[in-house]
């Protein structure tokens, strides 16, 4: 069975079970916080849009392990796509709803 990891990377641990990892990466909404604090201007805010890869608040692990495994047309895909992200070029749609219970 395979894995895609989320927020930190596992795949030292699982080295044959993660393929991948989403990267969370704290340091831009933290950035944004001690700004609005140095300058007087701290409030209550949103946080959320900075844990976005195009503010670097989130990114993908190396495939590590699976890097020779996953085909060189794929890899290129998601590079393209992830510079796109970056550029502005391209908006993830993030689904904030509660997810509802298949269970019967």
């Amino acid at each position: 069975m395979l894995a895609i990891g989320n927020v930190i990377d596992t795949q030292k641990q699982y080295p044959d079970t993660v393929v991948a990892s989403a990267l969370w990466n704290m340091e831009p909404s933290i950035d944004r916080a001690i700004k609005l604090v140095k300058e007087g201007k701290f409030s209550a805010e949103d946080y959320g849009p900075y844990s976005m890869m195009k503010h670097k608040g989130s990114e993908l692990a190396p495939l590590g392990t699976f890097e020779k495994k996953v085909p060189a047309e794929v890899v290129a895909k998601v590079k393209a796509r992830e510079a796109d992200i970056q550029a502005g070029k391209f908006t993830v749609k993030v689904d904030d709803d509660q997810p509802k219970s298949t269970a019967k």
